[in-house]
């Protein structure tokens, strides 16, 4: 399948994020780029660098949600960090290298699957081999020279029955026992000042070699057993080594980290008389090193960072871009600014993407048979109230609109399956009714909206 378009991902963007028209195209073009630089020449395609990417705008404006649907478009490694959950090396908590890490397993599971669905077939065929020698143990080989062609024929003809019936799911209800790997794993104390998960390590992979894999019966119903068979028999047809050299090409060449909230990270530099923020600081020259191109140590061997695209995004409301070390403010060229949203905004948001919020609640209710509808003007209240309730309060963008809509349908969530209506129709004035006493109490609008 040919890669979208700039135009085409924009497209597949407006379909779910209203507005934001700049972050859409920004995101769109580094994304084509991407494949771009795989059509240079090679000699001049190593020297291609990422266009990294800040999106800077306040909290609930579709930063979030524009990386979440970026991430199902890309077809490559893509993995959302928090940078506030790193700290500087040599503080408890996670290191900056760990998102690379994480990349890096992403991509192997992601291509493990893809082969796992190339196999699925053969895989539980020979699922279905191995379940019928437990329902009909096949005969000594030893003494298969010896038996009777008539008994044989008879085997034959009772296992070709048993497939039958258990293609047709007549042996469902059965039980039957199967040897699987245990996941027991001797205990191995080990002294390090940093965790295995942070050193890339697996200590069973370590020791998988030399200590014998440990086997468990287990009795299970026939389509569990079929079930963990196919899984386990299509382990055997995947080449582990080809997954990982394709999954680490796959995390180099095209791989995306997207780190939110790196303005919790950003100091405040006009307070230079303060001295440093060593912390921050040391969390921003940590991520430095990752983002200008760097070799990171994983289990599935070395990593290089050096066309890893890296967006970030924040709200910036207490620091402001430039408030980032010089060095890695120039390693983020791009910069996008999103707009704050408008009561209009959510009306669209409410009513026109694919997952409005309005059809999550009514597709909430059909499960219950009733059917939800929400007049037109009904829509707009909800909006006002959002709009309002975030300029009296602390603006938190579209997610106000979660709290109005659990304010709103409460209620009628709580008692629906008890009611014998089959449709609610929420108008204007059933908006005002259940909203306008939180919204004119502002300490209780404060603390319910």
């Amino acid at each position: 399948m040919d890669p979208l378009t700039p135009q085409q991902i924009v497209a597949e963007l407006d379909k779910y994020i209203v507005g934001q028209n700049k972050a859409k195209k920004a995101v769109a073009i580094a994304l084509r780029n991407r494949w771009r630089r795989q059509q240079v020449p090679a000699d001049l395609r190593e020297e291609i660098m990422p266009n990294n990417i800040i999106m800077i705008g306040p909290t609930g404006v579709g930063k979030t949600e524009i990386a979440r649907r970026l991430a199902q478009l890309a077809d490559a490694p893509f993995i959302k960090v928090e940078a506030s959950k790193y700290t500087e090396v040599g503080y408890v908590g996670r290191d900056v290298e760990s998102m690379i890490r994480d990349l890096t397993d992403l991509s192997v599971t992601m291509v493990k699957t893809e082969r796992a669905e190339k196999v699925k077939d053969e895989a539980e065929e020979l699922a279905e081999e191995r379940l019928l020698d437990i329902l009909l143990p096949p005969p000594d080989p030893k003494k298969r020279g010896k038996l009777e062609r008539a008994a044989l024929v008879r085997h034959d003809r009772t296992r070709n029955r048993l497939r039958s019936q258990l293609r047709e799911g007549k042996l469902d209800p059965r039980a039957v026992e199967i040897d699987l790997p245990s996941d027991r794993f001797p205990m191995v104390e080990i002294f390090s000042p940093i965790g295995l998960e942070e050193m890339g390590i697996n200590i069973r992979e370590m020791f998988g070699g030399v200590l014998p894999t440990q086997k468990k019966r287990r009795r299970l119903s026939v389509p569990e057993a079929r079930k963990l068979l196919a899984q386990e028999e299509s382990q055997k047809l995947i080449d582990m080594e080809e997954v990982v050299t394709e999954a680490v090409s796959r995390v180099e060449q095209s791989g995306i980290v997207f780190i939110d909230e790196i303005d919790k990270i950003a100091g405040d530099r006009s307070r230079g008389a303060a001295g440093p923020d060593v912390s921050r600081e040391g969390v921003q020259r940590d991520i430095l090193p990752i983002v200008e191109g760097s070799s990171v140590m994983t289990k599935y061997g070395m990593v290089r960072t050096d066309h890893v695209l890296f967006i970030a995004a924040g709200a910036f409301h207490i620091s402001k871009p430039s408030d980032l070390i010089p060095e890695l403010q120039g390693r983020f060229p791009i910069r996008v600014e999103l707009e704050s949203l408008t009561a209009a905004d959510f009306v669209r948001i409410l009513t026109e993407p694919k997952n409005a919020l309005l059809r999550q609640y009514a597709a909430l209710l059909k499960t219950e048979k009733v059917e939800l509808t929400f007049s037109e003007d009904a829509a707009y209240e909800i909006a006002r109230v959002a709009d309002e309730v975030n300029a009296r309060t602390e603006n938190i963008g579209a997610r106000r609109l979660h709290t109005v809509m659990t304010a709103l349908l409460e209620d009628i969530l709580y008692r629906v399956p008890d009611m014998d209506r089959k449709t609610i129709h929420i108008a204007k004035k059933d908006v005002q009714k259940r909203l306008d006493g939180i919204v004119k109490d502002q300490d209780l609008s404060r603390y319910i909206l």
